[in-house]
């Protein structure tokens, strides 16, 4: 039998899989609670919106105001945008597992993900996911989001890498399942040890001492 083409190319999620969600609903959740907000009213509003504003149709300060400064409130827009940038949290087992992988295989690192731009600017500078990835398909960016499997197409186009050679990590089954439709080998994340063991059965093992000395050279920003 022959062996499956070497994975080249790494395609990876951010929320779930590299940090915590940047402005999910448990994020809103403890946003109205904290601003003694109506929760119900609030994620309304927010359905209604985050689709222009994943896709950057709506500016940050747009949605902040369909979403809650529709009326006035007794905090200001520089306050509730602290409390959502600070929902962010980093996985450094899996920025340093990546990393350490990436400088061993002379892998391409390609993040595909849905984010507001705002944030999506934030949590790369914050977590130095800029040293990590060559390239950002954020739907912010592209105006494109998952589950539309075009922003798959465009991420193996920019990253001129053919769909057999990518493997593509992320936290979501549906997203799992477009990405593998369209031939890019996946991984389900669910923890470190699942994923680090999986990508071992894909050729990428990080368990040698090159790799594990790499990965105690991650940014300290990204261990935050």
């Amino acid at each position: 039998m022959s062996r499956p083409p070497a994975v080249t190319t790494l395609f990876l999620d951010v929320g779930g899989v590299l940090l915590t969600n940047g402005w999910d609903h448990i994020a809103r959740k403890r946003a109205a609670k904290h601003f003694g907000l109506s929760w119900a009213e609030m994620e309304e509003r927010h359905r209604l919106t985050f689709e222009c504003h994943e896709e950057g149709k709506l500016t940050f300060d747009e949605y902040l105001g369909l979403v809650v400064f529709y009326e006035k409130r007794p905090f200001t827009r520089p306050q509730f945008r602290r409390f959502m940038l600070d929902q962010s949290q980093p996985c450094p087992e899996m920025i340093a597992l990546f990393a350490g992988l990436k400088t061993r295989f002379g892998l391409k690192v390609v993040v595909v993900s849905n984010e507001s731009r705002e944030v999506n600017a934030y949590r790369i500078r914050a977590f130095g996911l800029d040293v990590l990835a060559d390239a950002f398909i954020s739907s912010c960016f592209v105006h494109l989001r998952k589950p539309d499997a075009d922003i798959f197409r465009l991420a193996l186009e920019i990253s001129m890498a053919p769909a057999s050679n990518v493997l593509y990590i992320d936290n979501t089954p549906m997203f799992v399942g477009i990405a593998r439709g369209l031939g890019i080998r996946s991984i389900l994340h669910e923890n470190y040890k699942t994923t680090r063991d999986k990508l071992a059965s894909f050729g990428l093992d990080s368990r040698s001492r090159r790799v594990q000395a790499l990965k105690r050279s991650v940014p300290e920003s990204a261990k935050r």
